[in-house]
This record gives C-alpha cells, structure tokens and sequence, in this order.
C-alpha cells in the first residue's frame, strides 16, 4: 500500500514538472517572438503603386530592422549588418510627412551624382540598366503630360508649380547641383519608386537622411487585393466595413502566388 501511494507521489511530481517545464518553454518562445517583433522584424503593409510591379497595394511585408542598423557588440556576431547599397529596397520615414512610413529604392549613396534623361537614370556618368522599372502614368491624369518634363529630365528641368515639390526641397534643390548632376551628400540618400511615373520620391522631396531608415523589406507573408486609397480611409467605419471585406473574400482576393515572395 506504501509502494502504490509513494508511485502516485512521484507521478505527480512530475506532472508537476512537466507543466512547469511547458509553462517555460511557452514563456520563452514568446519571449523570443516578442523581442524579434519589438526590435528585428516589423510587419508593413504596401500602401501605393509606386513600387509595381515589385510591390503590390496590399502586399505585406516583414522588415528586417536591424540589417542597416549599426553593429552592436552583442549582436554582431548574429546579424548580416551592412551598409545600405545600390538598389536596396527600404522602408523609411518620409522627410516630408511627418509619421509617414513609405517604402522605395536606393539609386544614389553619399557621393554619388545623379541625373536623369528621358527617364533614363546616370549615376556618376553611367546609364543604369534597370529591369525592375516601370511606366505607368494615370491617362485620366489631365496635369501628368505638364509634370513629365521635371520627372523625366531632373534635375535639368525647373520645376513647376504642378511637380508639387515639397517647399523646402524646393529652396534647397539648387545647392546639391553640379555639372547637371544631384550630388548626394554625406548620411544620406537619393530614392525613386520602380514606377516611375506615378512614384513621388526623392525627386520631388529631396534625400533620405539615414536616421529616417527603418530597415528592408524581406519577404511578403500575405497580399491581398486593396483599393489604391484604402490607406486614406481612417475612419473607423472605413476601417471596419475593409475589415468585414477581408473577412469575407479571404479566399478568392488573396494573392496567393505571391505568398512568401522574396522582396529584391
């Protein structure tokens, strides 16, 4: 009778343990999680077209933040640093919006001279063979003939009043030319969205400064098909009746070929 009630003492005990255990091992992977979401990845979603066809509306994405960030002692032995380099993809913080997170392509580092002809881009004297580009304009866009010049020629052309510039790119534009070209300063950079018709980008709001850089787009983990100005809809009845649309066509306008596509 001892023998019996000292075995259900020991199972016991290492129900015990085992739940204990299993309550560590879930703390820690959600420790884990909790620390990757907080300081290495971020989700974002794609807000416009002035990255098709690379990036979709509706395309999300996890952003590595920590690949541009400078190395730590801790961590550098773990994490692929490295400085930001030609043709990068990377999500910002817009320098003319305050609160804004938009995503482009690096085409100019500290350094570099930058113009554009025909909408074709020279770096440092040399055409750029860019696959990845597209031309897209909207033909319901009755202003889009007027602002080409600008966007096709820059930094040649002066702009107009219908280029939109943000008003302090505008008076400082004319300081970082030289011989025709854009000269990137130091801590910054020089960005354009693939679509280059509809993308407004550095040619029309200046440089990135790095500390506005958040990281780069990895992978997209879900797309779905989203209106062009969903990202403009905030109120809350907006939010809720897209919400209820997602819910409810979860499965026939999900992308699903574009699950988990490498972002480059």
């Amino acid at each position: 009778m001892a023998k019996k009630e000292k075995e259900e003492v020991t199972l016991q005990e290492q129900t015990k343990e085992t739940t204990v255990e299993f309550l560590a091992s879930l703390a820690g992977v959600l420790v884990t999680g909790l620390f990757i979401i907080t300081f290495i990845v971020q989700a974002f979603e794609i807000p416009s077209s002035s990255m098709e066809n690379t990036l979709l509306i509706g395309d999300h994405v996890f952003v590595n933040r920590e690949q541009f960030a400078p190395a730590t002692r801790w961590l550098g032995p773990l994490m692929p640093y490295r400085n930001i380099q030609h043709g990068d993809i990377v999500v910002f913080l817009s320098p003319a919006e305050h609160g804004l997170f938009v995503v482009k392509r690096i085409i100019g580092i500290p350094g570099d001279r930058i113009h554009l002809r025909d909408d074709v881009v020279y770096r440092n004297g040399q055409k750029l063979e860019e696959p990845y580009v597209q031309h897209k304009a909207d033909p319901n866009d009755a202003g889009d003939e007027e602002r080409r010049p600008y966007r096709a020629n820059f930094p040649a052309v002066t702009p107009s009043i219908r280029d939109n510039l943000a008003p302090d790119w505008q008076l400082d534009l004319p300081a970082h030319i030289e011989g025709g070209d854009l000269v990137v300063p130091a801590n910054s950079y020089f960005a354009m969205g693939d679509n280059r018709d509809v993308s407004y980008d550095s040619r029309y709001w200046g440089f990135i400064p790095r500390p506005n850089v958040i990281g780069r787009p990895m992978f997209i983990y879900w797309s779905f098909l989203t209106p062009p100005d969903q990202y403009q809809m905030t109120a809350w009845s907006d939010r809720f009746g897209f919400l209820t649309h997602i819910i409810i066509h979860f499965f026939d306008e999900t992308r699903w070929s574009r699950t988990l596509r490498i972002v480059r």
